[in-house]
């Protein structure tokens, strides 16, 4: 098994804009990892692999190559849960 860079190991998040470790990019999305995550390691190590070993391929698919909801869609969601914040 390919094993993940040590948490000493840090690169800069372009989704953050700060530094982070693999560690956070294995669980940025809650229990899956961060779609962008095989861009930003694959130069670092086989980060490809190393997922594919963890997730069958349908997930891996699903989680690395779905298309992202459009970012009016994202918008109007989000402006939704903070409107359900404020009456609670």
């Amino acid at each position: 098994m390919i094993p993940a860079p040590p948490d000493s190991f840090l690169i800069r998040c372009p989704k953050l804009g700060h530094q982070i470790y693999f560690s956070y990019c294995e669980r940025e999305g809650g229990s899956f990892p961060c779609p962008k995550a095989l861009d930003c390691w694959h130069g670092i190590f086989s980060v490809e692999e190393y997922f594919r070993e963890r997730y069958e391929q349908e997930v891996f698919e699903g989680i690395f190559f779905a298309k992202p909801k459009p970012k009016l869609l994202t918008l109007v969601e989000l402006i939704e849960k903070a409107k359900e914040r404020i009456k609670k």
